[in-house]
Protein backbone atom coordinates (compact mmCIF):
# COMPACT_ATOMS: atom_id res chain seq x y z
CA UNK A 1 0.00 0.00 0.00
CA UNK A 2 1.28 3.47 -0.89
CA UNK A 3 2.52 5.65 1.95
CA UNK A 4 1.66 9.32 1.36
CA UNK A 5 3.89 11.96 2.90
CA UNK A 6 3.25 15.68 3.16
CA UNK A 7 5.28 18.52 4.65
CA UNK A 8 5.54 18.01 8.39
CA UNK A 9 5.13 14.23 8.24
CA UNK A 10 7.86 12.00 9.60
CA UNK A 11 10.09 10.93 6.73
CA UNK A 12 9.04 13.71 4.36
CA UNK A 13 12.33 15.63 4.47
CA UNK A 14 14.38 12.45 4.18
CA UNK A 15 12.37 11.31 1.15
CA UNK A 16 12.78 14.61 -0.72
CA UNK A 17 16.55 14.82 -0.06
CA UNK A 18 18.65 13.83 -3.05
CA UNK A 19 22.35 13.49 -3.75
CA UNK A 20 22.87 17.15 -4.75
CA UNK A 21 22.31 19.39 -1.73
CA UNK A 22 21.62 22.34 -4.04
CA UNK A 23 18.21 20.75 -4.65
CA UNK A 24 15.78 21.88 -1.94
CA UNK A 25 12.33 21.47 -3.45
CA UNK A 26 9.13 20.59 -1.62
CA UNK A 27 6.62 18.29 -3.29
CA UNK A 28 2.99 18.71 -2.32
CA UNK A 29 2.81 14.93 -1.87
CA UNK A 30 5.33 12.11 -1.86
CA UNK A 31 3.88 8.72 -2.79
CA UNK A 32 6.15 5.94 -1.50
CA UNK A 33 5.13 3.05 -3.74
CA UNK A 34 5.50 -0.63 -2.85
CA UNK A 35 4.35 -2.31 -6.06
CA UNK A 36 3.28 -1.66 -9.62
CA UNK A 37 -0.33 -1.12 -8.59
CA UNK A 38 0.77 1.70 -6.30
CA UNK A 39 2.58 3.37 -9.19
CA UNK A 40 -0.49 3.09 -11.41
CA UNK A 41 -2.64 4.67 -8.69
CA UNK A 42 -0.11 7.48 -8.14
CA UNK A 43 0.08 8.36 -11.85
CA UNK A 44 -3.72 8.43 -12.18
CA UNK A 45 -4.09 10.50 -9.00
CA UNK A 46 -1.51 13.05 -10.16
CA UNK A 47 -3.15 13.43 -13.55
CA UNK A 48 -6.61 13.87 -12.03
CA UNK A 49 -5.29 16.41 -9.52
CA UNK A 50 -3.22 18.26 -12.11
CA UNK A 51 0.04 17.64 -10.24
CA UNK A 52 3.44 17.63 -11.90
CA UNK A 53 5.10 14.19 -11.61
CA UNK A 54 8.67 13.45 -10.58
CA UNK A 55 10.06 9.92 -10.19
CA UNK A 56 12.68 9.02 -7.62
CA UNK A 57 14.91 5.99 -7.46
CA UNK A 58 18.50 6.69 -6.37
CA UNK A 59 18.20 10.48 -6.56
CA UNK A 60 21.56 10.90 -8.33
CA UNK A 61 20.47 13.17 -11.16
CA UNK A 62 22.59 16.29 -10.79
CA UNK A 63 19.62 18.61 -11.41
CA UNK A 64 17.40 16.81 -8.89
CA UNK A 65 14.71 16.19 -11.50
CA UNK A 66 13.06 13.59 -9.26
CA UNK A 67 11.78 16.30 -6.91
CA UNK A 68 8.89 18.44 -8.24
CA UNK A 69 8.22 21.66 -6.34
CA UNK A 70 4.54 21.53 -5.39
CA UNK A 71 3.97 18.34 -7.39
CA UNK A 72 3.75 14.60 -6.74
CA UNK A 73 7.01 12.75 -6.23
CA UNK A 74 6.62 9.04 -6.98
CA UNK A 75 9.20 7.45 -4.70
CA UNK A 76 10.16 3.97 -5.93
CA UNK A 77 12.74 3.27 -3.22
CA UNK A 78 10.52 0.80 -1.31
CA UNK A 79 10.40 -1.26 -4.54
CA UNK A 80 13.86 -2.76 -4.20
CA UNK A 81 13.35 -6.53 -4.49
CA UNK A 82 15.81 -8.58 -6.55
CA UNK A 83 14.99 -12.09 -7.77
CA UNK A 84 17.41 -14.46 -9.51
CA UNK A 85 17.50 -17.53 -11.68
CA UNK A 86 21.22 -18.39 -11.52
CA UNK A 87 20.87 -21.34 -13.90
CA UNK A 88 19.39 -19.15 -16.66
CA UNK A 89 21.59 -16.21 -15.57
CA UNK A 90 18.64 -13.84 -15.32
CA UNK A 91 17.61 -11.31 -12.68
CA UNK A 92 14.38 -9.41 -12.10
CA UNK A 93 14.89 -6.11 -10.32
CA UNK A 94 12.19 -3.74 -9.12
CA UNK A 95 12.43 -0.17 -10.34
CA UNK A 96 13.50 1.33 -7.02
CA UNK A 97 16.50 -0.93 -6.34
CA UNK A 98 20.00 0.45 -5.99
CA UNK A 99 22.96 -0.97 -7.87
CA UNK A 100 24.46 -2.38 -4.68
CA UNK A 101 21.37 -4.49 -4.09
CA UNK A 102 21.72 -6.00 -7.56
CA UNK A 103 25.47 -6.55 -7.19
CA UNK A 104 25.29 -8.18 -3.76
CA UNK A 105 22.62 -10.66 -4.78
CA UNK A 106 24.29 -11.56 -8.09
CA UNK A 107 27.74 -12.00 -6.58
CA UNK A 108 26.46 -14.80 -4.34
CA UNK A 109 26.54 -16.82 -7.58
CA UNK A 110 29.69 -15.21 -9.06
CA UNK A 111 27.43 -13.33 -11.49
CA UNK A 112 27.13 -9.66 -12.42
CA UNK A 113 25.92 -7.34 -15.13
CA UNK A 114 27.02 -3.84 -16.10
CA UNK A 115 25.92 -1.70 -13.15
CA UNK A 116 27.67 1.63 -12.81
CA UNK A 117 30.54 2.50 -10.48
CA UNK A 118 28.73 3.68 -7.32
CA UNK A 119 26.58 1.28 -5.31
CA UNK A 120 23.98 3.81 -4.10
CA UNK A 121 23.01 4.83 -7.65
CA UNK A 122 19.51 3.76 -8.73
CA UNK A 123 19.24 0.91 -11.21
CA UNK A 124 16.39 2.70 -13.01
CA UNK A 125 17.98 6.04 -13.82
CA UNK A 126 21.34 4.55 -14.72
CA UNK A 127 19.90 1.88 -17.04
CA UNK A 128 17.33 4.07 -18.80
CA UNK A 129 20.10 6.47 -19.81
CA UNK A 130 22.35 3.68 -21.08
CA UNK A 131 24.36 2.65 -18.05
CA UNK A 132 28.17 2.69 -18.16
CA UNK A 133 30.11 0.50 -15.74
CA UNK A 134 33.26 -1.54 -15.29
CA UNK A 135 31.80 -4.49 -17.23
CA UNK A 136 30.59 -2.49 -20.24
CA UNK A 137 33.63 -3.17 -22.43
CA UNK A 138 33.08 -6.91 -21.88
CA UNK A 139 29.29 -7.18 -21.96
CA UNK A 140 27.84 -3.90 -23.19
CA UNK A 141 26.04 -1.12 -21.36
CA UNK A 142 23.42 -1.81 -18.71
CA UNK A 143 20.67 -1.15 -21.27
CA UNK A 144 22.26 -3.71 -23.63
CA UNK A 145 21.74 -6.35 -20.95
CA UNK A 146 18.02 -5.73 -20.34
CA UNK A 147 15.78 -8.46 -21.73
CA UNK A 148 12.48 -6.80 -20.81
CA UNK A 149 10.88 -3.90 -18.96
CA UNK A 150 7.58 -3.55 -17.10
CA UNK A 151 6.35 0.00 -17.63
CA UNK A 152 3.56 2.18 -16.25
CA UNK A 153 2.56 4.56 -19.03
CA UNK A 154 1.32 8.15 -18.81
CA UNK A 155 -2.31 6.98 -18.92
CA UNK A 156 -1.76 4.58 -16.02
CA UNK A 157 -1.61 1.37 -18.04
CA UNK A 158 0.93 -1.42 -17.48
CA UNK A 159 2.80 -2.71 -20.53
CA UNK A 160 5.74 -5.02 -21.12
CA UNK A 161 8.50 -4.09 -23.53
CA UNK A 162 10.97 -6.55 -25.04
CA UNK A 163 12.44 -7.34 -28.44
CA UNK A 164 9.24 -9.26 -29.25
CA UNK A 165 6.62 -7.23 -27.37
CA UNK A 166 6.25 -3.48 -27.98
CA UNK A 167 9.66 -3.50 -29.70
CA UNK A 168 9.70 0.23 -30.49
CA UNK A 169 9.16 1.07 -26.82
CA UNK A 170 11.90 -1.44 -25.96
CA UNK A 171 14.18 0.41 -28.39
CA UNK A 172 13.43 3.78 -26.77
CA UNK A 173 13.85 2.58 -23.19
CA UNK A 174 17.36 1.44 -24.02
CA UNK A 175 19.02 4.83 -23.60
CA UNK A 176 16.13 7.28 -24.04
CA UNK A 177 15.84 8.10 -20.34
CA UNK A 178 12.64 8.29 -18.34
CA UNK A 179 10.57 9.86 -21.09
CA UNK A 180 8.20 7.04 -21.95
CA UNK A 181 6.92 5.78 -18.62
CA UNK A 182 7.88 4.58 -15.16
CA UNK A 183 9.77 1.29 -15.24
CA UNK A 184 8.67 -0.83 -12.30
CA UNK A 185 10.70 -3.93 -13.17
CA UNK A 186 13.79 -4.80 -15.22
CA UNK A 187 14.77 -8.25 -16.45
CA UNK A 188 18.56 -8.39 -16.76
CA UNK A 189 20.89 -10.89 -18.38
CA UNK A 190 23.79 -11.79 -16.09
CA UNK A 191 27.32 -12.98 -16.79
CA UNK A 192 29.76 -15.22 -15.00
CA UNK A 193 32.56 -12.87 -13.90
CA UNK A 194 33.78 -14.40 -10.66
CA UNK A 195 34.31 -12.21 -7.62
CA UNK A 196 37.70 -10.60 -8.28
CA UNK A 197 38.85 -7.23 -9.62
CA UNK A 198 42.17 -5.44 -10.01
CA UNK A 199 42.65 -1.66 -9.82
CA UNK A 200 45.95 -0.16 -10.99
CA UNK A 201 46.72 3.57 -10.65
CA UNK A 202 49.91 5.47 -11.45
CA UNK A 203 50.30 9.12 -10.42
CA UNK A 204 52.65 11.54 -12.18
CA UNK A 205 53.43 15.24 -11.77
CA UNK A 206 51.33 17.53 -13.93
CA UNK A 207 54.52 18.58 -15.74
CA UNK A 208 54.68 15.05 -17.20
CA UNK A 209 50.97 14.96 -17.97
CA UNK A 210 51.16 15.52 -21.72
CA UNK A 211 53.62 12.69 -22.31
CA UNK A 212 51.79 10.38 -19.91
CA UNK A 213 48.34 10.96 -21.38
CA UNK A 214 49.63 10.46 -24.93
CA UNK A 215 51.16 7.16 -23.91
CA UNK A 216 48.00 6.13 -22.03
CA UNK A 217 45.94 6.95 -25.12
CA UNK A 218 48.11 4.69 -27.27
CA UNK A 219 47.98 1.82 -24.76
CA UNK A 220 44.19 2.05 -24.70
CA UNK A 221 44.01 1.36 -28.44
CA UNK A 222 45.03 -2.26 -27.79
CA UNK A 223 43.54 -2.75 -24.33
CA UNK A 224 41.85 -6.10 -23.60
CA UNK A 225 38.11 -5.88 -23.00
CA UNK A 226 38.56 -6.89 -19.37
CA UNK A 227 40.39 -3.57 -18.83
CA UNK A 228 38.67 -0.19 -18.59
CA UNK A 229 41.28 2.56 -18.82
CA UNK A 230 40.87 5.58 -16.52
CA UNK A 231 42.57 8.93 -16.05
CA UNK A 232 42.18 11.71 -13.50
CA UNK A 233 43.57 15.17 -14.17
CA UNK A 234 44.14 17.60 -11.30
CA UNK A 235 46.02 20.89 -11.06
CA UNK A 236 49.25 19.29 -9.84
CA UNK A 237 49.00 15.60 -10.80
CA UNK A 238 47.82 13.24 -13.51
CA UNK A 239 46.76 9.71 -12.56
CA UNK A 240 46.28 7.01 -15.18
CA UNK A 241 45.42 3.36 -14.79
CA UNK A 242 42.80 0.72 -15.41
CA UNK A 243 40.17 -1.42 -13.77
CA UNK A 244 40.22 -5.13 -14.64
CA UNK A 245 37.32 -7.45 -13.79
CA UNK A 246 38.13 -11.16 -13.80
CA UNK A 247 41.32 -13.17 -13.51
CA UNK A 248 44.64 -11.72 -14.60
CA UNK A 249 45.31 -8.10 -15.48
CA UNK A 250 48.88 -7.89 -14.23
CA UNK A 251 50.41 -8.11 -17.71
CA UNK A 252 49.55 -4.44 -18.38
CA UNK A 253 51.62 -3.14 -15.47
CA UNK A 254 55.01 -2.96 -17.24
CA UNK A 255 53.55 -0.80 -20.03
CA UNK A 256 52.19 1.68 -17.51
CA UNK A 257 55.42 1.78 -15.56
CA UNK A 258 57.24 2.56 -18.80
CA UNK A 259 55.28 5.83 -19.17
CA UNK A 260 57.75 7.57 -16.85
CA UNK A 261 58.87 8.01 -13.24
CA UNK A 262 55.84 7.89 -10.95
CA UNK A 263 55.08 9.88 -7.83
CA UNK A 264 52.89 7.08 -6.52
CA UNK A 265 51.71 3.65 -7.60
CA UNK A 266 48.75 1.65 -6.31
CA UNK A 267 48.07 -1.93 -7.41
CA UNK A 268 45.17 -3.42 -5.50
CA UNK A 269 43.36 -6.69 -5.94
CA UNK A 270 39.90 -6.62 -4.36
CA UNK A 271 36.50 -8.30 -4.35
CA UNK A 272 34.20 -7.11 -7.12
CA UNK A 273 31.76 -5.81 -4.51
CA UNK A 274 34.51 -3.62 -3.05
CA UNK A 275 35.24 -2.24 -6.51
CA UNK A 276 31.58 -1.37 -6.95
CA UNK A 277 31.43 0.60 -3.68
CA UNK A 278 34.93 2.13 -3.46
CA UNK A 279 33.72 5.40 -5.02
CA UNK A 280 30.63 5.70 -2.80
CA UNK A 281 30.27 9.11 -1.16
CA UNK A 282 30.38 9.09 2.61
CA UNK A 283 27.94 11.80 3.80
CA UNK A 284 27.58 12.56 0.12
CA UNK A 285 24.09 14.01 0.37
CA UNK A 286 25.29 17.05 2.33
CA UNK A 287 27.36 18.42 -0.56
CA UNK A 288 26.37 20.88 -3.25
CA UNK A 289 27.42 19.53 -6.64
CA UNK A 290 27.88 20.43 -10.26
CA UNK A 291 29.27 18.58 -13.28
CA UNK A 292 29.64 18.78 -17.03
CA UNK A 293 30.45 16.02 -19.49
CA UNK A 294 31.50 15.27 -23.06
CA UNK A 295 32.01 12.29 -25.31
CA UNK A 296 35.27 12.15 -27.28
CA UNK A 297 35.58 9.81 -30.26
CA UNK A 298 39.24 10.81 -30.49
CA UNK A 299 41.73 12.39 -28.10
CA UNK A 300 44.08 14.51 -30.21
CA UNK A 301 47.11 16.19 -28.71
CA UNK A 302 45.34 19.56 -28.56
CA UNK A 303 42.56 18.00 -26.47
CA UNK A 304 45.17 16.66 -24.05
CA UNK A 305 46.66 20.15 -23.76
CA UNK A 306 43.21 21.58 -23.05
CA UNK A 307 42.59 18.91 -20.39
CA UNK A 308 45.79 19.85 -18.63
CA UNK A 309 44.79 23.52 -18.46
CA UNK A 310 42.41 22.75 -15.60
CA UNK A 311 41.57 25.83 -13.49
CA UNK A 312 41.92 23.80 -10.31
CA UNK A 313 39.03 21.38 -10.73
CA UNK A 314 39.35 17.66 -11.34
CA UNK A 315 38.52 15.95 -14.61
CA UNK A 316 38.23 12.27 -15.41
CA UNK A 317 38.33 10.10 -18.52
CA UNK A 318 36.89 6.60 -18.80
CA UNK A 319 37.36 4.37 -21.84
CA UNK A 320 34.49 3.09 -23.96
CA UNK A 321 34.82 0.72 -26.93
CA UNK A 322 34.76 -3.06 -26.83
CA UNK A 323 31.28 -4.55 -26.48
CA UNK A 324 29.72 -1.07 -26.32
CA UNK A 325 30.76 -0.44 -29.91
CA UNK A 326 29.77 -3.95 -31.04
CA UNK A 327 26.07 -3.04 -30.82
CA UNK A 328 24.80 -1.40 -34.03
CA UNK A 329 23.93 2.24 -33.40
CA UNK A 330 20.36 1.80 -34.63
CA UNK A 331 19.76 -1.10 -32.22
CA UNK A 332 18.83 1.17 -29.29
CA UNK A 333 18.15 4.79 -28.44
CA UNK A 334 21.58 5.09 -26.81
CA UNK A 335 23.89 6.95 -29.18
CA UNK A 336 27.55 7.76 -29.84
CA UNK A 337 28.72 4.16 -29.60
CA UNK A 338 31.90 5.17 -31.43
CA UNK A 339 32.96 7.14 -28.34
CA UNK A 340 36.55 6.51 -27.29
CA UNK A 341 36.47 8.26 -23.90
CA UNK A 342 33.87 9.86 -21.67
CA UNK A 343 34.99 13.10 -20.02
CA UNK A 344 33.46 14.40 -16.80
CA UNK A 345 34.52 17.36 -14.71
CA UNK A 346 32.85 17.64 -11.32
CA UNK A 347 33.12 19.57 -8.11
CA UNK A 348 31.43 19.63 -4.70
CA UNK A 349 31.27 22.17 -1.89
CA UNK A 350 29.19 23.09 1.16
CA UNK A 351 28.82 26.90 1.28
CA UNK A 352 25.91 28.24 -0.86
CA UNK A 353 27.83 31.49 -1.26
CA UNK A 354 30.25 29.62 -3.53
CA UNK A 355 27.57 28.40 -5.96
CA UNK A 356 28.00 30.98 -8.71
CA UNK A 357 31.82 30.89 -8.78
CA UNK A 358 32.02 27.09 -8.65
CA UNK A 359 29.52 26.59 -11.45
CA UNK A 360 31.11 29.27 -13.65
CA UNK A 361 34.55 27.72 -13.19
CA UNK A 362 33.35 24.27 -14.29
CA UNK A 363 31.38 25.62 -17.24
CA UNK A 364 34.37 27.57 -18.49
CA UNK A 365 36.66 24.54 -18.26
CA UNK A 366 34.16 22.24 -19.99
CA UNK A 367 33.70 24.81 -22.75
CA UNK A 368 37.41 24.63 -23.60
CA UNK A 369 36.95 20.89 -24.31
CA UNK A 370 33.76 21.31 -26.34
CA UNK A 371 35.56 21.65 -29.71
CA UNK A 372 36.81 18.07 -29.33
CA UNK A 373 33.47 16.57 -28.29
CA UNK A 374 31.14 14.51 -30.47
CA UNK A 375 28.21 14.52 -28.03
CA UNK A 376 27.39 13.73 -24.43
CA UNK A 377 25.99 10.97 -22.22
CA UNK A 378 22.33 11.63 -21.49
CA UNK A 379 22.88 10.87 -17.78
CA UNK A 380 25.46 13.66 -17.47
CA UNK A 381 23.50 16.34 -19.33
CA UNK A 382 23.25 19.39 -17.08
CA UNK A 383 21.50 22.27 -18.75
CA UNK A 384 22.59 20.97 -22.17
CA UNK A 385 20.22 20.58 -25.13
CA UNK A 386 18.92 17.05 -25.62
CA UNK A 387 20.42 16.88 -29.11
CA UNK A 388 23.87 16.56 -27.52
CA UNK A 389 22.83 13.01 -26.58
CA UNK A 390 21.04 12.00 -29.79
CA UNK A 391 21.78 12.70 -33.48
CA UNK A 392 18.93 14.19 -35.54
CA UNK A 393 17.50 11.01 -37.08
CA UNK A 394 17.47 9.19 -33.79
CA UNK A 395 15.97 12.16 -31.98
CA UNK A 396 13.17 12.31 -34.55
CA UNK A 397 12.41 8.65 -33.88
CA UNK A 398 12.39 9.32 -30.13
CA UNK A 399 10.04 12.27 -30.60
CA UNK A 400 7.63 9.99 -32.49
CA UNK A 401 7.81 7.42 -29.70
CA UNK A 402 7.22 10.09 -27.07
CA UNK A 403 4.24 11.39 -29.00
CA UNK A 404 2.76 7.88 -29.11
CA UNK A 405 3.22 7.05 -25.43
CA UNK A 406 3.14 10.43 -23.69
CA UNK A 407 1.58 13.07 -25.98
CA UNK A 408 0.88 15.41 -23.03
CA UNK A 409 4.49 15.19 -21.78
CA UNK A 410 3.35 13.99 -18.37
CA UNK A 411 6.84 12.61 -17.78
CA UNK A 412 8.89 15.73 -18.46
CA UNK A 413 11.04 15.98 -15.34
CA UNK A 414 13.91 14.17 -17.04
CA UNK A 415 16.28 14.86 -19.92
CA UNK A 416 13.14 15.69 -21.80
CA UNK A 417 12.20 14.66 -25.30
CA UNK A 418 9.18 16.79 -26.08
CA UNK A 419 6.34 15.23 -28.06
CA UNK A 420 5.10 16.52 -31.38
CA UNK A 421 6.30 18.72 -34.17
CA UNK A 422 7.49 21.52 -31.88
CA UNK A 423 10.12 19.26 -30.38
CA UNK A 424 11.41 18.25 -33.79
CA UNK A 425 11.69 21.90 -34.78
CA UNK A 426 13.48 22.83 -31.56
CA UNK A 427 16.05 20.07 -32.03
CA UNK A 428 16.84 20.97 -35.62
Amino acid sequence: MTTLLRAGDAGYDEARTVWNAMVDRRPAVIARCHDTGDVVAAVRFARTAGLEIGVRCGGHNIAGLAVPDGGLMIDLTPMNAVRFDPDRQLAWIQGGALLGELDRAAQEHGLATTAGNVSHTGVGGLTLGGGMGWLARQFGLACDNVASYEVVTADGEVVRASAEENPELFWGLRGGGGNFGIVTSFEFRLHQVGTRALVAEFTYPASAGFHVLRGWRELNANAPREATFTATIKADTVTVGYVWVGKGGYNLLPSFRALGPVLDESIEEMPYLTLQSRDDSVQGHRYRRYWKGHYFKALPDDAIRALLRTPGVAASLQAYGGAIADVPDDDAAFSHRDTLFEFVTATRWEDPAEDEARIAQLREYAATLAPYANGAYVNTLNGDPINRAFPPAKLARLVALKTAYDPDNVFHLNQNIRPGEAATTAAA
